[in-house]
């Protein structure tokens, strides 16, 4: 997670890129990692919000500022929750570039529920699902990420089709994660 979170805050080469982050453990351990290069360009629901609220946020930056570059930061539960705004980012030609961190899991919610309760229930998702494919359905740009090259080639050419007006998702495949253990989730 980390590792990811320190390569994308390298990859982002656009003073001007607005960061937006919806999602819990992954989200939660890039806010120390992804730095914002200007105020305001760091948009997150807050310590009490929900998830959800993301890709709203990208709709109105990309509304006010088309040419603005805007990166995405989804766990990959709260990612569930935007996946339709995918049609609407493309009928707009709302270029930008969301990044999935996929570990198969509410981690944040797993971490404690299962400390606490003894239980997995409602936490754990889908081995690797293929968010990149079902992005793809509304002739956006997916790629797959297994490893940090991957990464980088996916993130690069995103960028490309991202300033043609075609949204993308890169769906990386990442390991759970110990970093934000202790913290108060459930």
């Amino acid at each position: 997670t980390l590792n990811l979170c320190r390569i994308l805050n390298d990859l982002i080469d656009n003073d001007d890129t607005y960061l937006i982050a919806d999602g819990g453990d992954f989200v939660g351990a890039a806010s120390y990692t992804v730095k914002p290069r200007q105020p305001l360009h760091w948009l997150d629901p807050g310590a009490f919000g929900t998830l959800g609220c993301g890709a709203g946020f990208a709709l109105g930056v990309k509304a006010l500022n088309p040419k603005a570059n805007v990166v995405m930061l989804y766990g990959d539960g709260s990612f569930g929750w935007s996946i339709a705004e995918f049609d609407t980012f493309r009928r707009f030609k709302f270029g930008l570039i969301a990044i999935i961190g996929n570990d198969s899991c509410w981690h944040q919610m797993y971490r404690d529920q299962v400390r606490i309760l003894k239980d997995t229930t409602a936490t754990l998702l889908a081995n690797g699902t293929r968010y990149d494919k079902v992005v793809e359905g509304f002739e956006c740009k997916g790629y797959l990420a297994t490893n940090p090259n991957e990464f980088i080639t996916a993130f690069k050419d995103a960028q490309k089709y991202a300033a043609k007006g075609i949204p993308c998702v890169i769906n990386a495949l990442i390991s759970k994660s110990k970093f934000r253990e202790g913290s108060i989730s459930l």
